[in-house]
């Protein structure tokens, strides 16, 4: 037997609907929880506490499950990301060949820690554990453009430009 699908968010807000419709077609099951959440993200660009908890009640979750599975990945963000994001990757490979100062620079010059978006919206700055890239490193994603061999001064060539 397949749920009716959810009442209308009380928002009105038609992103809801949208989202409705990818539960349905996963017919609203606890193990499509990962694909909704991409797909909450590309909806609503980041994954807000009412967002959390209106998947959790459409799927029958308990709002802790989803938001640890929110939590757990690198890729969703609970808080509106900048126009511009610049991931570091510190895995090991990374790490041993300098990702630690560059993400320290990158934090320095933007007046922000990893995990943060710049006051006027410009940059979020991201600390990734690996972005797979490792035969590159160290490497650092620059709004979703993998690039290797990175050093703090060509990042922040980069940085620079989009500030």
């Amino acid at each position: 037997m397949m749920p009716v699908a959810s009442p209308p968010h009380p928002s009105g807000d038609k992103r809801f609907k949208m989202l409705d419709a990818a539960m349905k077609r996963h017919r609203f099951q606890p193990d499509a929880l990962l694909e909704i959440l991409h797909q909450a993200q590309e909806l609503f660009g980041f994954l807000a506490d009412d967002v959390l908890l209106y998947v959790a009640r459409c799927l029958k979750l308990p709002p802790s499950r989803v938001y640890g599975v929110a939590t757990f990945y690198n890729f969703f963000s609970l808080e509106p990301k900048g126009e511009h994001t610049c991931t570091v990757c510190t895995g090991t490979a990374c790490y041993v060949k300098g990702a630690g100062g560059i993400l320290a620079a990158v934090e320095r010059e933007a007046g922000v820690k990893a995990g943060d978006t710049t006051a006027d919206g410009k940059l979020s700055v991201v600390e990734a554990r690996c972005v797979g890239a490792c035969g590159i490193a160290p490497a650092v994603v620059f709004d979703g453009e993998v690039a290797g061999g990175q050093t703090a001064v060509t990042v922040l060539e980069r940085v620079r430009r989009w500030r």
